[in-house]
């Protein structure tokens, strides 16, 4: 069955993860409501939404849904059960999601090393500019001004002089 997601949400009570999408034969518009079951407070959300998305029942229908997006659901859906406001919710997916540039990640477990390493691949994918786009240059170069004199190291002296 071809058809494309045209929007994805989630339903409060009881649990489900809402796929609003079109059926490219027939070009009809409809809404499959997939339940979301023994999710707790506790649950793991990247797990849950690796679980939805493999399902048979459910693969074809979420192929075009990501896996970041269906997380997000599953996160906002974990807020609610811990009772968390929908504005607190989102301003923790918020911290989740962004990286701080000042952030040592080196200090980091490889779990979340690994998180925050797919959210720099995301964000470079998106902002990558492709030969298809129309705003794409081949070879650009760039002057960048000089305010001050280029320090040298000491290291790279000596070592000139030894040989």
């Amino acid at each position: 069955m071809m058809c494309t997601a045209k929007k994805c949400g989630i339903r409060f009570q009881p649990p489900a993860i809402i796929l609003i999408y079109e059926n490219e034969m027939k070009g009809k518009r409809r809404q499959r409501i997939m339940p979301v079951r023994n999710f707790s407070k506790f649950s793991d959300c990247n797990r849950a939404a690796e679980q939805l998305k493999n399902n048979p029942r459910h693969k074809s229908y979420l192929e075009q849904v990501s896996l970041r997006q269906l997380e997000k659901l599953f996160s906002f859906l974990r807020g609610y059960l811990l009772g968390q406001s929908l504005a607190e919710t989102m301003e923790q997916i918020q911290r989740e999601t962004t990286i701080d540039p000042e952030e040592d990640l080196n200090k980091l477990d490889d779990k979340e090393l690994a998180k925050r390493k797919s959210i720099m691949d995301e964000l470079f994918e998106k902002n990558q500019k492709k030969k298809d786009d129309p705003d794409f240059v081949y070879d650009i170069e760039v002057e960048f001004p000089q305010d001050e004199q280029l320090q040298s190291c000491g290291w790279d002296t000596e070592s000139a002089d030894e040989f």
